[in-house]
């Protein structure tokens, strides 16, 4: 592997290496103004939630890597302590992108961007009408985290108000995440989509303690078939099928066929198996390939 000292680096290079690496990033869509009233619009991919009780996010609007300046967001929100923190689609991306040009003060992105200027209900700054998810908030705390190019400043806001538009809710009031169309910053000029196609479940592990990896039979766990990943399916299991569980699933026709075409090939028929295990591991039916597994 490539080792590297961060402090060999320059801040340019450490930032492409950093940004490539830790990805994806959502995007914090931040509108903000100042004293006199001017307003700013400004995506940062430095963001996320860190809190639920009290709401809290984070986001960074850091100094730039190019020349050490500061950035309208931070210095609007030095002076006004509130913004909006719009969530991005791909339907709007691109306005986004376009946002983030580095415009004199005063500028206005929203009318730079073509976005939608929406009043917010409890702060000044105004909300992007095009987000599928608004949030309103007020910024208890900001961190500088240095004074050197590159460096970030640690913006603490408390979500106050959320806004969403209901065409991203399933039946039940939620947001459904095959509606909501996420996008997400990667390294350099790339971008990720989250879309139907590309989005997967994973089982939360078990509230009752999964028996863990090493709780797997030894020729499971040392399988040349089965990944990592099908490994942390199995071991997220509270127990094993009972024997009776194993004896009714074995007398299915698909499993009779494989075990009788396998009789006297042990090497053939775990291979077969654990073939089998693994698909039904990529569906989901962790329960249907232990039996399998388990014969």
């Amino acid at each position: 592997m490539l080792t590297i000292d961060t402090k060999d680096l320059s801040p340019v290079q450490l930032q492409n290496y950093l940004n490539a690496a830790i990805a994806p990033r959502p995007i914090c869509f931040a509108s903000t103004i100042d004293a006199a009233g001017n307003i700013n619009l400004s995506p940062f991919s430095y963001f996320n939630l860190f809190s639920v009780n009290p709401p809290m996010c984070v986001f960074s609007p850091s100094r730039r890597v190019r020349d050490n300046t500061t950035k309208h967001t931070l210095e609007n929100l030095r002076e006004v302590p509130e913004c909006t923190i719009n969530i991005v689609n791909y339907d709007m991306v691109q306005q986004v992108s376009l946002s983030s040009v580095e415009y004199v003060k005063g500028v206005n992105e929203f009318i730079k961007s073509g976005l939608t200027m929406l009043p917010s209900d409890l702060v000044k700054p105004p909300r992007v009408a095009e987000s599928p998810v608004q949030f309103e908030c007020l910024v208890k705390d900001i961190i500088s985290l240095g004074d050197g190019h590159g460096a970030g400043n640690l913006v603490i806001a408390e979500i106050k108000l959320m806004h969403i538009n209901e065409a991203v809710l399933d039946e039940g009031g939620k947001i459904d995440q095959q509606k909501i169309d996420h996008v997400a910053r990667l390294g350099g000029d790339w971008y990720c989509r989250v879309t139907k196609d590309n989005l997967f479940e994973v089982a939360k592990p078990n509230r009752n303690i999964g028996i863990g990896v090493d709780s797997i039979p030894f020729a499971i766990r040392n399988s040349k078939i089965l990944t990592g990943n099908n490994l942390g399916q199995l071991g997220n299991v509270e127990a094993l099928p009972a024997d009776d569980a194993i004896a009714e699933y074995a007398e299915r026709s698909e499993i009779k066929e494989l075990l009788d075409a396998t009789i006297g090939d042990n090497q053939t028929r775990e291979t077969q198996l654990h073939l089998k295990a693994k698909v039904l591991l990529d569906d989901g039916r962790v329960e249907e390939a232990w039996k399998v597994l388990l014969l």
